[in-house]
């Protein structure tokens, strides 16, 4: 079974988006397997991340933007792919540096997620986007 997600973005964030993967999984009538998730784009990425306080995403944003600042700081000088603006280049090193793909266990029909975790879209662009997402269940 496959299927693409699409989640719009409004800029820089995290975007939980598991309560839609429940309902196509709870649709699927399968009780063992494996979800697989992948990102469709070179400046965004997948993460299982902490649901419940979100000052943990507010957190991991700021890392990331400290880690790998924009094109325009001085200590990014050396970059030479800026053509769509200072979150250009950042937006693929970080998305070189986090994970593109995902793989969830299916336990008794449901993703075997701990308690505080949910899957997230981090996207790494300032501007809005519409980033897709294959999503594939194997037994």
């Amino acid at each position: 079974m496959q299927q693409e997600f699409q989640i719009a973005t409004r800029g820089q964030g995290l975007y939980e988006f598991t309560s839609e993967l429940r309902q196509w999984l709870a649709g699927a009538q399968l009780q063992v397997g494996l979800m697989t998730l992948f990102v469709r784009h070179t400046s965004c990425s997948l993460l299982i991340q902490e649901n419940a306080d979100p000052e943990v995403q507010g957190d991991l944003q700021a890392f990331f933007a400290r880690l790998v600042p924009p094109s325009n700081d001085p200590s990014m000088s050396y970059l030479r792919h800026t053509y769509e603006g200072p979150d250009d280049m950042p937006a693929h090193i970080k998305a070189a540096i986090m994970p593109v793909s995902l793989s969830v266990p299916i336990c008794d029909g449901a993703l075997g997620l701990g308690t505080w975790q949910g899957i997230y879209l981090f996207e790494h662009r300032d501007a809005p986007h519409q980033r897709r997402i294959l999503a594939h269940i194997s037994p």
